[in-house]
Formats: C-alpha cells, sequence, structure tokens
C-alpha cells in the first residue's frame, strides 16, 4: 500500500465531524427535552458545600484557589454570593433544609421558640 491510501480523512474534516456530531447531539437532546432549562432561578442551588470539622493541631488540604463566592449576613442568616454578580445569592441552609444563623443567639433573648418551624419539614 502506498501512503496516499492510507491518508482517506484528513485532520480537518475529523475535527470537523466531532464538532458536528456533537452539535448534532444537543439538537436532538434539545428537542426531545432531555435538556432542562429553568426559569426560576430562585429554586436553583448555588452551590454545594460540606464542613470541614477541625481541631487544634490537626492539619487539612484545601485548595490555594479562591472558590468565586463570598459569605454575607442577610437577616440573620448566612447567604452564600457570587463574586461575580453579587444580587445572586442564597441563604446557607442544612441537610433539614433549617436556615445557618451568622452568629450564636444571646442566651438572654426571650423570644420563645417555636416547635412548628425547627422541624424543616414542610
Amino acid at each position: 500500500m502506498s501512503d496516499n491510501d492510507e491518508a482517506r480523512y484528513t485532520v480537518r474534516s475529523l475535527i470537523l465531524t466531532g464538532i458536528a456530531a456533537i452539535i448534532g447531539t444537543v439538537l436532538v437532546l434539545e428537542a426531545a427535552g432531555r435538556i432542562d432549562h429553568t426559569e426560576h432561578k430562585d429554586h436553583v442551588p448555588v452551590g454545594d458545600f460540606k464542613a470541614i470539622h477541625i481541631q487544634p493541631g490537626d492539619s487539612f488540604r484545601m485548595s490555594r484557589k479562591s472558590s468565586e463566592l463570598h459569605a454575607v449576613c442577610e437577616n440573620g442568616y448566612l447567604a452564600i454570593a457570587a463574586d461575580v454578580d453579587p444580587s445572586f445569592r442564597g441563604i446557607l441552609v442544612d441537610y433539614k433544609n433549617r436556615g445557618v444563623r451568622c452568629q450564636r443567639p444571646s442566651p438572654t433573648d426571650l423570644a420563645p421558640a417555636t416547635g412548628s418551624e425547627e422541624d424543616g419539614d414542610e
């Protein structure tokens, strides 16, 4: 066989075929309704977070890169906002959808706790 017989496809044609296949796949998924577009930004989670328990003397590994998020106190609860769009923020909640407070409540606070809101099972 000669070299011309083995080089049937050019690199350019293979790249264009790959791009066309990706675009075609996205279009078919969109037409079939498999790609979900939400209109309600208030129902979209801002991110997924976890807490790392640290004791004195323990070391842990953390990325040196910033997360491009920042925390603010919003009506007494901790909110996470994006650095690029500070108006897009979400309240940090636990696994039962209860808000995480910005600061510990004062022991002299006389407001009675209601049991109906603490469950978070609304």
